[in-house]
């Protein structure tokens, strides 16, 4: 997880010259971004953007404010969250955009997994202390301020109180699999994950393909019933992006993109670094379910 020391090159997804552009996968601090909703809007408008999803880790309490935040800006809104999966035991991410946040069957599953990474931090931190590391939940709590805390808060925290130099060696010294304080993720079933998504009035899109590093799973995944398949993002080189986007059309799946902003959790804030044409926004926007 290296800390970026240049400021991203901005990846223009080809679509119509002098278009609408759109930014799919952005966080706020509702989970592990350090953005508020409002900064969030601010800066994606001063970035050019038209469209933001806001895709916050199993939780969509952010999107009240980033709704309100954008419409102040100008901007078009997607309500989403981001939800931690798995398939043949793999975490991968499932990207959920035009979410009914309201929905009970999602609000349910959405605080099930909340708590689950309540106490994943919970279990981090004790053994942090049974390892010598004199960190305190209350520190990492108060530092997370939301109700869906993950690893990054822990490092932030461990920064903060002198017992890493930075955000990288905290992973690489304490959180990364394999060190002292690594703790898994409960993870749903992809399957159920696509199925949320749907019966909240939603779309499905595998976040970040290349990150998995296991391209093999994405037919498998796409079976489940998505939607579509992050091609752009700044994780993914131009070769892996025209791959992806090849791919997505052999499985008719939407080509979307992203740049996963998070704040300035890495240095340089990468909202609007990847431009998508509205095209393939309203591509997507025709998945959505019908409503009854």
């Amino acid at each position: 997880m290296n800390i970026t020391t240049a400021a991203p090159a901005t990846r223009t997804v080809p679509g119509p010259a002098g278009g609408r552009v759109a930014d799919l996968h952005l966080h706020t601090f509702f989970s592990d971004g350090t953005f508020s909703p409002e900064e969030l809007a601010r800066r994606a408008r001063e970035k050019g953007l038209n469209i933001v999803a806001l895709t916050d880790h199993d939780t969509v309490e952010g999107c009240g404010r980033m709704a309100y935040a954008c419409g102040a800006e100008g901007l078009e809104f997607i309500p989403g969250a981001e939800l931690t999966a798995e398939c043949a035991g793999v975490e991968v991410h499932i990207l959920g955009y035009w979410l009914d946040t309201g929905d009970a069957t999602l609000q349910t599953a959405l605080e099930k997994f909340q708590r689950v990474r309540q106490d994943r931090i919970v279990e981090m931190v004790r053994r942090l202390n049974a390892a010598g590391v004199p960190l305190s939940l209350q520190a990492v709590t108060t530092l997370a301020g939301c109700n869906s805390p993950g690893r990054p808060h822990v490092a932030r925290a461990l920064v903060a109180a002198g017992m890493a130099v930075d955000f990288d060696a905290a992973f690489e010294r304490f959180l990364k699999k394999g060190r002292v304080a690594f703790v898994s993720k409960a993870r749903m079933d992809v399957t159920t994950a696509v199925g949320l998504i749907h019966g909240a009035g939603g779309v499905a899109v595998l976040a970040h393909p290349g990150i998995y590093r296991n391209d093999g799973l994405i037919p498998q995944i796409a079976a489940s019933g998505l939607d579509g398949l992050e091609c752009w993002h700044t994780k993914h080189t131009a070769g892996q992006s025209t791959t992806y986007a090849a791919l997505a059309t052999k499985l008719n799946l939407v080509a979307t993109g992203g740049s996963d902003c998070h704040g300035m959790a890495k240095d340089h804030p990468l909202v609007g670094s990847v431009r998508l044409p509205a095209v393939q926004v309203e591509l997507l926007a025709a998945r959505r379910p019908a409503q009854p």
